[in-house]
C-alpha cells in the first residue's frame, strides 16, 4: 500500500484576487497517486496559505469517499465539506499523448505485454504497482502525469533500462507495458524483488562489507563502461535479493547519460558516501538538505556512530571507502563523458496527438485562436482525441470488499 506520506501532491494554490485578502477565492489541484486522478479543493486564502499545502491534509479526510465523478470539493475556511462538483470543466488533468509502439523505434525489440493482461496485486508508491502476469510478479512504473520533465524522464528510463547488459547488481527490466486500444506505451515492468529497500530493513540484520563493495562495483560500471550516472543512489533504492544474497540498485528514473541531465551535487560517488554514512548511523539529517548544498566532506570529517548491526567494524568500512574515492577523484568527469560503452537511444517523439489545433481563446476581433502543442485533457477529449484513463477505487475500499468477500 502506498506510504499515505507520499499519497497526494499539490500543484500549488491559484488566488483569483489578492492572495493577502482573506476571502480571495482559491484553487489547490492535488493529485492523488492511489486513485491516480486530480481533484480540486477550493475555498479562500484565509485556509489555504501559499506553498503550505493545506489542502492535501483536508482531502486526505474525504479523499476515499468521493465519487468518481467528483472532480472538485469546496471546503468552508474550517476545512469542512460544503459542496462537491461532478463538471467536467472543473478538470484541469493534463493530457498525455502516448507515443504509439510503432513509432517507438528504439524500443522496437523489446517485449511487450497489454495493461488489460496485469493483475493488480499492490501498490508499492507512486507510480509503481505491484501486478502479476503468467503467474510471475513484477513491478510495473508508469507516468500518468502530463509534465514534460516527468514525460522525458519515463521514456529514458525506459530505453536505459532496456539496453542495460544483464548485471547481477541491477533490478532486471521486464516488458514494454501497451494500452489495449491503440498499442501506445504507458509504462513497464521489471522483475519484482520482495523484502523491501534498505531504507525500510530490519536494522538487526547485519548490513555486509561485501556490500558495499558490489556497489562500488556497480557504480564503476556505470559511470566508467557505460557513462550513466544514477544520480538518486540512497537507501530507498538499494534492495538485497533473497535467494542470492547479492545488493540490487533500482529507480533510474533521475539518470543521466553523458553531459545529458547531468545534475549539481548528485553524482554517484557522493551519493554511496551518504548511502552508506545513512546506513549505519541511521542519521538522515543530510536527506534534507539539497543536493547541490552537500559535499562529502560534511560526513567524511565526522565520526560515525554506528546504529545497526555489521558484519564487520566500521574503521573496515569507512577505509574501503575512503581508498575507492581516491580511485574515483583523477580526471573523474573526463573519465565518466569517455566511457568506452556509451549507451544511446532516440529522443522521445514527438506525439502526433498534439499537431491537433484546439482554439485557445479568441482576438479583440472575435477570431478564433488556434493551437497545437500541449493541452488540458478536457480540450483533447472535446477535440475527440483518445485519452487513456487511469483512475481507479481507492486501495482501502478493494481491500475493504476483498475482506468481505472472504
Amino acid at each position: 500500500m502506498i506510504n499515505p506520506e507520499e499519497r497526494f501532491f499539490s500543484e500549488g494554490q491559484s488566488y483569483f484576487g489578492p492572495r493577502e485578502n482573506p476571502i480571495t477565492e482559491t484553487h489547490c489541484n492535488v493529485w492523488d497517486w492511489d486513485q491516480l486522478r486530480l481533484i480540486k479543493v477550493k475555498g479562500t486564502a484565509k485556509l489555504f496559505p501559499p506553498q503550505e499545502d493545506v489542502e492535501i491534509s483536508i482531502l486526505a479526510q474525504f479523499a476515499d469517499y468521493l465519487s468518481p465523478e467528483v472532480r472538485a470539493i469546496t471546503v468552508d475556511d474550517d476545512g469542512l465539506l460544503i459542496g462537491i462538483s461532478t463538471d467536467p470543466e472543473e478538470d484541469d488533468t493534463f493530457f498525455i499523448g502516448y507515443i504509439p509502439f510503432s513509432l517507438c523505434y528504439s524500443l522496437a525489440d523489446c517485449p511487450t505485454i497489454y495493461f488489460s493482461q496485469l493483475q493488480e496485486l499492490d501498490r508499492l508508491g507512486p507510480g509503481v504497482d505491484l501486478v502479476s502476469y503468467h503467474d510471475q510478479r513484477v513491478a510495473f512504473k508508469f507516468n500518468p502525469l502530463g509534465m514534460p520533465r516527468r514525460i522525458q524522464m519515463s521514456w529514458k528510463e525506459m530505453n536505459l533500462l532496456s539496453k542495460l547488459p544483464p548485471h547481477p547488481n541491477i533490478v532486471p527490466f521486464d516488458r514494454i507495458v501497451l494500452e489495449d486500444v491503440e498499442s501506445r506505451v504507458i509504462g513497464f515492468t521489471t522483475k519484482y524483488i520482495p523484502g523491501g529497500t534498505l531504507a525500510n530493513a530490519d536494522p538487526k540484520r547485519p548490513f555486509r562489507f561485501e556490500w558495499l563493495q558490489q556497489l562500488t562495483q556497480l557504480v564503476d560500471f556505470l559511470n566508467l563502461e557505460l557513462g550513466i550516472m544514477h544520480q538518486d543512489i540512497s537507501p530507498r533504492n538499494l534492495l538485497v535479493h533473497p535467494e542470492t544474497d547479492k545488493i540490487l540498485l533500482f529507480d533510474f528514473d533521475w539518470a543521466a547519460s553523458g553531459k545529458e541531465c547531468l545534475l549539481d551535487g548528485r553524482d554517484d560517488v557522493s551519493s554511496v558516501v551518504f548511502t552508506l554514512y545513512e546506513i549505519i548511523t541511521n542519521d538522515m539529517h543530510f536527506t534534507s538538505i539539497p543536493h547541490w548544498d552537500r559535499n562529502i566532506d560534511m560526513v567524511q570529517t565526522i565520526e560515525w556512530t554506528c546504529h545497526r548491526e555489521l558484519d564487520s567494524d566500521v574503521s573496515k568500512f569507512r577505509k574501503f571507502l575512503n581508498e575507492w574515492i581516491e580511485t574515483r577523484t583523477d580526471r573523474a568527469m573526463e573519465r565518466y563523458l569517455n566511457a568506452p560503452k556509451r549507451l544511446i537511444w532516440l529522443d522521445l517523439p514527438t506525439p502526433p496527438d498534439y499537431s491537433v489545433p484546439f482554439e485557445l481563446g479568441w482576438t479583440k476581433e472575435g477570431e478564433t485562436i488556434w493551437q497545437t502543442g500541449e493541452r488540458s485533457r478536457r480540450i483533447a477529449l472535446e477535440r475527440g482525441q483518445y485519452c487513456f484513463r487511469w483512475e481507479r477505487p481507492p486501495q482501502s475500499r478493494l481491500l475493504k470488499k476483498a475482506k468481505h468477500s472472504i
